[in-house]
């Protein structure tokens, strides 16, 4: 990185900061999946909560590094954000896949029934099988689903927390 820009990165947003706007930015993530849920009803599928968790241990993560008295322990903390976040990335790319049927979903998250004739096999498998599907898409935005837009916003954590880190690694 660059002398100039590296020096303005660690005076505009050292690791306590950036720790602080990560958490932040998980915790709008997350804010948003609940109001969707509780006020919106759009009650999420089994990849959905999976992203949440992610979520929660970036929020978790960030909070304890902010306690943390050592700088070199923050920055760790930094480097566990980014994991958390590019999980959470990841969680939701997967997740897009399946809505787009590229691949399956998890068992029971969507809609893979074979009729092979036998009804009560086909019973079973419909009991078996989730309400909310991990394969359909209930609300999009400009053609992306909550899933894409969970894994662009992740991405951005991610890369921001690891701008931050690489503007602070020789700091302190």
């Amino acid at each position: 990185m660059a002398g100039p820009i590296k020096q303005e990165i660690q005076y505009l947003l050292p690791v306590n900061r950036a720790l602080l706007i990560c958490a932040a930015m998980s915790s709008c993530l997350l804010l948003g999946a609940f109001l969707f849920e509780y006020v919106g009803g759009l009650v999420p599928c089994k990849m959905c909560i999976w992203q949440r968790w992610a979520h929660v241990a970036v929020i978790l993560v960030a909070l304890f590094g902010l306690l943390i008295s050592r700088d070199i322990k923050k920055k760790s903390a930094l480097l566990l954000v980014i994991l958390a976040a590019v999980a959470s990335a990841a969680i939701a790319g997967f997740h897009v896949g399946v809505e787009w049927q590229l691949w399956d979903g998890p068992s029971g998250c969507s809609t893979s029934l074979d009729n092979n004739g036998d009804m009560s096999v086909l019973v079973d498998q419909l009991l078996a099988t989730s309400v909310v599907r991990c394969d359909e898409v209930p609300w999009s935005l400009l053609g992306i689903s909550m899933a894409g837009w969970n894994s662009i916003f992740s991405l951005d954590i991610a890369g921001f927390a690891l701008i931050c880190f690489l503007a602070n690694r020789q700091t302190g």
